[in-house]
């Protein structure tokens, strides 16, 4: 289930982000800064595929059937036009914000997303590292906006419009761009999104606009070599055998032996699949809070 809008996005946009990771390959291949390999690059296409798959498969569920059902009994009606695309535009970026907050913060959802974050490489094609598994519950979040009189159609339109900027930040050869950095987010943000370090660790969630991260307090600036440590990407402990099995499922069998092993408390068993990623009862593996205090502790 797909519009002609959303078809012809994705048919002007295929050369453009060919082009693109072309331009990077050559760029880093002539400053020789390793930016690709070939390993991770087939590991984001056979992510993206997967994430494809599910997501047409599942749509005409999700569109169809539950976002219609949603505008069927909107309570608002919008006259097409700017403001009606300034608003659609605006309220799912807050919603998918809410969508990528609760995606870091709660481990059974850390554990499909994950994918995204397990390249420790940062480049273009990063950004179709996609998590498995989220179309089978992100229309959820946007469900509000059917509700608000947005058309279903538009409302995916409008996801895959955003996601071509969310895409194109995914790069270590765009540095600051001057004003915007109020107010989007920027190649900068993201690679601080993407860093390992704890000081950026579930920082910069934004997929358009930054000021969610500022209002909400998960905002971190991308700071110079003089006064943090270089940024390192991919996982706090990245995935050992990262195979296309393990790619998928690692955080999940994790997950699985968590929960299961003795001697545990039912409240301790449920933090091992609701509370944050990285709880431990006994103390062997740390949030991100308690790494960033860690570190606060030791500067």
């Amino acid at each position: 289930m797909e519009s002609v809008q959303e078809n012809f996005l994705i048919l002007c946009t295929t050369p453009l982000y060919l082009l693109l990771i072309l331009g990077e390959i050559l760029v880093s291949n002539q400053q020789k800064l390793h930016l690709y390999s070939v390993k991770n690059t087939l590991s984001n296409v056979y992510l993206m595929l997967l994430n494809s798959g599910i997501d047409f498969a599942f749509r005409i569920i999700y569109a169809g059937i539950v976002f219609q059902w949603g505008f069927d009994h909107r309570f608002m009606q919008w006259q097409i036009g700017i403001g009606y695309w300034v608003a659609l535009i605006i309220g799912q970026d807050f919603l998918y914000y809410w969508l990528h907050r609760f995606d870091h913060e709660i481990r059974f959802f850390w554990a499909t997303h994950i994918t995204h974050h397990s390249s420790t490489l940062m480049n273009i094609t990063v950004g179709f590292r996609s998590s498995v598994f989220q179309p089978l519950y992100r229309f959820i979040y946007f469900f509000p906006l059917a509700l608000f009189g947005f058309e279903p159609l538009d409302i995916m339109f409008m996801y895959t419009a955003t996601q071509i900027w969310g895409i194109l930040v995914h790069t270590e050869l765009i540095q600051n761009l001057g004003w915007l950095e109020t107010i989007v987010v920027t190649p900068s943000h993201h690679r601080v999104h993407h860093a390992s370090n704890p000081k950026y660790l579930d920082k910069n969630m934004g997929m358009l606009l930054i000021v969610w991260d500022k209002l909400f307090g998960t905002f971190q600036k991308e700071l110079p070599a003089e006064e943090y440590q270089p940024i390192q990407y991919g996982l706090t402990k990245n995935i050992e055998n990262p195979n296309p099995i393990n790619l998928v499922f690692s955080e999940w069998q994790q997950i699985w032996h968590d929960v299961f092993q003795p001697n545990i408390s039912i409240k301790q068993r449920l933090l091992y699949i609701f509370g944050a990623p990285g709880y431990s009862h006994d103390g062997s593996r740390q949030t991100s809070k308690l790494l960033r205090k860690i570190e606060e502790s030791q500067e």
